[in-house]
């Protein structure tokens, strides 16, 4: 029998917690610093900024959702960025958790339980990439080309469970290493799927970049980009599977099928015209590439870069279950993927 989260019990039981609170008297430690002081200057929009480097490379990593911010190779920035004093737009650089893509109405049932969470993509009523892009994560250890970082997802309406992450920025000859590490820090089962969000850079435009995508298949998608089955790319503009220059298409699918004959193989692989070239390779995790041309980017010229994501499920996998983890207490998930360019 499926048990309804009732967001009222909840609510009354935070009110109790709360009033109790209120009647409590302040400490003495908070009454003699007169609170918080003020500030000489404001915080950034992204946080701290935490600068890496290897060779010719250069990382920046801001605080707020462990955004990948910038990756300058031979002088060369490969990702499309943005200002540390801006927010960004399209979750350029962010880390997805604990899901990725969407929710579709917000509402999922995992362990018998109906959940509902905030609507946070309201064109098609879904909730989309997760709770994390905007919280801060903290250093965990920083080194010349190796910088960790770390978060705790505390339990929320909606998503009732707690998880620990940290993940790994590493930069070596070869490019850029990511690794991330999920535990499971509460008493029960937890959905998670986990995903990330570069966009790859080419000036002006990407329309004549030339794109390789190794995956066999895409998902069939509605009118809300929901998943609804699966078809073949053979034979339809989606094929990718050999370079094919991009041109005015408009991407914005989900491929699966991916063929990795090595476990170091590109899956995806972005040339500009200028001969500069970008691999995206994965681990056996992450099963799945969200590809989106950025046609409606917000503030800045459109179509500058694609979004090639790799993630560990299909959009809406907490209620098709189609590559969805559920990391049992006290058990952790790791995955990792990496990105290397011809410059280096």
């Amino acid at each position: 029998m499926t048990r309804v989260f009732s967001r009222r019990t909840a609510l009354t039981a935070a009110a109790a917690v709360a009033a109790t609170a209120a009647v409590a008297p302040a400490s003495a430690a908070s009454a003699s610093t007169g609170g918080l002081q003020p500030m000489t200057e404001p915080l950034l929009p992204t946080g701290r900024q935490h600068r890496i480097s290897s060779g010719k490379q250069s990382l920046v990593v801001a605080e707020v959702g462990a955004e990948l911010r910038s990756w300058v190779v031979d002088g060369r920035e490969v990702l499309v960025t943005h200002p540390p004093d801006s927010m960004g737009d399209s979750h350029l650089g962010k880390i997805l958790l604990p899901w990725v893509d969407r929710i579709d109405g917000g509402k999922y049932t995992f362990g018998g339980t109906a959940y509902e969470t905030p609507i946070s993509e309201h064109w098609n009523n879904c909730a989309i990439h997760g709770l994390l892009s905007f919280s801060p994560w903290s250093p965990l250890r920083c080194e010349r080309d190796r910088l960790v970082l770390g978060c705790v997802l505390y339990p929320q309406y909606g998503y009732p469970f707690t998880l620990r992450f940290q993940v790994e920025y590493l930069l070596s000859r070869t490019g850029l290493r990511v690794t991330l590490t999920a535990v499971n820090a509460g008493a029960k089962p937890a959905p998670l799927s986990s995903g990330y969000h570069p966009y790859f850079r080419v000036d002006p435009t990407i329309d004549p970049a030339t794109l390789t995508l190794a995956a066999e298949t895409r998902l069939v998608m509605n009118d809300r980009m929901i998943p609804t089955g699966r078809a073949p790319v053979a034979g339809t503009p989606f094929d990718f599977r050999t370079p094919k220059v991009i041109g005015p298409a408009k991407l914005d699918a989900c491929y699966t099928g991916l063929l990795r004959p090595t476990a170091d193989s590109a899956v995806a692989r972005l040339r500009a015209p200028d001969g500069h070239e970008v691999e995206l390779w994965v681990d056996d995790s992450h099963r799945y590439l969200l590809v989106y041309s950025d046609d409606y980017a917000q503030g800045r010229p459109a179509r500058g870069g694609i979004a090639i994501e790799p993630v560990t499920s299909a959009p809406n996998a907490f209620n098709s279950g189609d590559g969805l983890i559920v990391l049992e207490p006290g058990r952790s998930h790791t995955g990792f993927w990496g990105v290397r360019t011809n410059s280096l």
